[in-house]
């Protein structure tokens, strides 16, 4: 029993308290205006290590930058071709460009009882 003499019984008392609020003690009121400049300065540096950082672990060329961008261009271009026609439009424009192929490419019919 005597491992358990130093417990202490009864509710846990956190710091702070919740709710309760000493009588002495008030609460600052701080400069909004300034924390809001701080942090603006304070994001700004740091978008600009990150980007620094980014140019750095970046070892492409200005041609294979530009490459990249150019296929990403043709891709959207692509892939709103795509979009633009519906399955029927699709199969109606195969159907007419098979019309105009010769007969050259139909597959012939074989039959064994001729």
């Amino acid at each position: 029993m005597s491992e358990y003499e130093a417990v202490q019984r009864g509710p846990l008392r956190l710091k702070g308290g919740v709710g309760v609020s000493p009588a002495g003690k008030r609460k600052k009121k701080k400069d909004k205006e300034k924390s809001k400049i701080v942090d603006q300065i304070v994001s700004s540096k740091m978008q600009e290590e990150e980007e620094e950082e980014k140019r750095a672990l970046d070892k492409r060329t200005p041609a294979q930058l530009a490459y990249e961008k150019m296929q990403e261009k043709r891709q959207i271009e692509r892939i709103l071709k795509k979009a633009s026609k519906t399955h029927k439009q699709r199969v109606e424009d195969f159907n007419r460009h098979l019309d105009t192929l010769t007969e050259h490419y139909d597959i012939p019919k074989v039959s064994w009882t001729k």
